[in-house]
């Protein structure tokens, strides 16, 4: 097969025909041999028959009508002189049966020689491994180039190439043979791509290491399991974005506090990636340690205001702090530019929280305020990341809007819910945003389990009856709850000491509250003086301050609080026995 003729005509090259063309012209006559014919002579063409000579770069250019000089061409370069030179691997193959006609030094090297006029299905079994046959058929038919990209070759054993490799194949259409007796081929031309391959698989490697990394300390941060308080039944869950999505700042707690009470916290630090979720981490530990002084909601989001801002002040973060109270059948919160929290009533009604009542922590300069809303025996509340709602294609509060149809109709526990409302509002493994969601349950409790939980509140009117008449209801609303003995006195005393304390310290009106769960007694007193008792060591000739350290000695916690109408509240809790739990 000849196929030296197969030739490509690329611009800028030097034309070889000016040179053949001046080996058979006629000789010109002999110049004049004066200085002035020599300059001459070597600025200027000679004439149709001499090749020209280059000028030196001291002498003059050319004048403005010299005829610009021909273009190159490649008319007799062979495909040896074109292909046999390239590091890249290159074969031409020709006719419906692709059988060889060409392959380059560099092909050889790798795959060994391929024997001319061999169908590629026989000899090029390379390139059926890779899928390129039917490619090659296509190019045929079309007469258009195709290209796949990064294809791993498997390098034969005896090869000096390593084991395996990547290359970019692309087929072109071309004719091969003499121009009279042509016939279609194809050129198939492979650039190693092994180096980009391999630079990009170990970006991918070290993206997939920080982002494991992110997602470790985003989860090590987060609650590894949550409080579950008296009262209420929660689940939680988190779902980091896509594999091709940076972790986010979400984050959820569940913080008992005492009395019967519960916090409940969810927040979104902007941002992506390991600095987010250490930044998360920080704002979840303030807000564990801002609880445990039974702050109002308001005060617990102004206080993670000025430290978030201290922080970082390039770092936005939202989040809703909420307290609930049994006793009073409502949550109060505060929101710093969260969105709404979604509460569904026993009906089956969702209402939303109201707006948010201050703008997101880092903010600075704003006061944030409290609000509240019911949340009675049989209601479900939901608190949510913008990870859950918030669709590139859908204003947000269309999302919301979703959110709410699809608590309306979910059942079960909170963990079940939890997983019905992911899948309700079509957040895969590949979400592009990582969502935090918590579901709490206020249970309306019947048969034997509300036997296990019970109210009883006194009013102290003051003056000397006040401290027997609350250790007299005190006997006997515990002997009715059926305490055992040593149970019951412990829980007298307790109510004797706190009632002394309100009597002497404090200012009407005074109020005794006992409550019992499956799991505790609850002791507290109310009063209208916001000054709270703190523990201190009485000496020996002391009369009073023993109260507090009493109460610290003899129950299992205990903890004091200002109320939101002014005033004060203190309790104390005993640990129930496993058979009255």
């Amino acid at each position: 097969m000849n196929f030296t003729r197969w030739s490509a005509r690329l611009p800028g090259t030097q034309r070889r025909a000016a040179a053949r063309a001046g080996r058979t012209s006629p000789a010109t006559p002999p110049q004049p041999t004066t200085p002035d014919a020599t300059a001459a002579g070597a600025s200027t063409a000679a004439g149709p028959g001499i090749g020209s000579v280059p000028a030196a770069r001291a002498e003059s250019p050319p004048p403005p009508d010299a005829e610009p000089a021909p273009v190159p061409s490649l008319d007799g370069l062979s495909a040896h002189d074109v292909l046999g030179k390239i590091p890249a691997l290159a074969a031409v193959v020709y006719g419906p049966d692709h059988r060889i006609a060409y392959v380059n030094d560099a092909y050889a090297a790798l795959f060994g020689p391929r024997p001319p006029g061999t169908p590629a299905r026989d000899a090029l079994p390379e390139l059926e491994a890779l899928g390129l046959l039917p490619l090659m058929d296509q190019v045929l038919r079309s007469g258009k180039p195709r290209t796949v990209k990064s294809r791993r070759v498997t390098v034969p054993a005896t090869a000096d190439h390593g084991r395996h490799g990547y290359y970019t194949f692309t087929c072109s259409p071309i004719d091969v043979g003499e121009s009279t007796g042509a016939q279609r081929g194809v050129l198939v031309f492979a650039a190693d791509v092994t180096d980009q391959v391999e630079a990009a698989e170990r970006l991918r490697a070290s993206e997939r290491r920080q982002r494991e990394a992110a997602v470790t300390l985003q989860r090590s941060l987060l609650p590894q399991e949550l409080e579950q308080p008296d009262d209420l039944r929660v689940a939680a869950t988190y779902q980091p974005g896509g594999k091709d999505t940076a972790v986010g700042g979400d984050w959820y707690d569940v913080i008992t506090l005492g009395a019967g009470r519960t916090a409940l916290v969810i927040g979104d630090v902007m941002g992506r990636g390991v600095r987010a979720a250490a930044v998360m981490g920080q704002l979840r530990t303030a807000v564990r340690a801002y609880a445990r002084l039974d702050l109002p909601p308001h005060e617990v989001l102004q206080l993670l205001d000025g430290l978030a801002a201290e922080i970082d002040a390039t770092q936005i973060a939202t989040c809703v702090y909420a307290v609930h109270d049994p006793n009073e059948g409502r949550l109060v919160y505060a929101s710093a530019g969260h969105l709404p929290i979604l509460v569904r009533d026993p009906d089956g009604t969702v209402r939303r929280a109201a707006e948010p009542t201050g703008p997101p922590l880092g903010t600075g300069g704003w006061l944030h305020t409290s609000a509240t809303m019911p949340l009675v025996p049989g209601s479900s509340a939901v608190l949510y990341t913008d990870g859950l709602v918030e669709r590139r294609d859908e204003d947000i509060d269309e999302g919301v809007a979703a959110l709410e149809r699809a608590f309306a109709g979910a059942t079960g526990s909170p963990q079940v819910m939890c997983d019905r409302l992911i899948r309700a509002l079509g957040v895969t493994q590949d979400h592009d945003d990582d969502v935090a969601l918590l579901v709490l349950q206020h249970p309306a409790r019947t048969g034997h389990d509300a036997e296990l939980f019970h109210n009883a509140a006194l009013e102290l009117l003051g003056g000397v009856e006040a401290a027997p008449r609350a250790r007299a209801f005190a006997s006997g609303v515990l002997a009715s709850w059926r305490f055992p003995t040593e149970l019951r006195d412990l829980g007298v005393l307790a109510t004797s000491e706190l009632v002394a304390n309100s009597l002497q310290h404090g200012t009407p009106p005074m109020r005794l509250r006992l409550r019992r769960t499956d799991r505790r007694l609850i002791i507290e007193v109310t009063d209208g003086d916001d000054h709270l008792p703190r523990r201190r060591r009485a000496e020996p000739a002391d009369e009073a301050g023993r109260g507090i350290s009493i109460i610290a000695t003899i129950a299992s916690s205990w903890g004091s609080r200002r109320t939101p109408g002014g005033g004060k509240a203190v309790w104390c809790e005993f640990a129930l026995p496993a058979a009255h739990g």
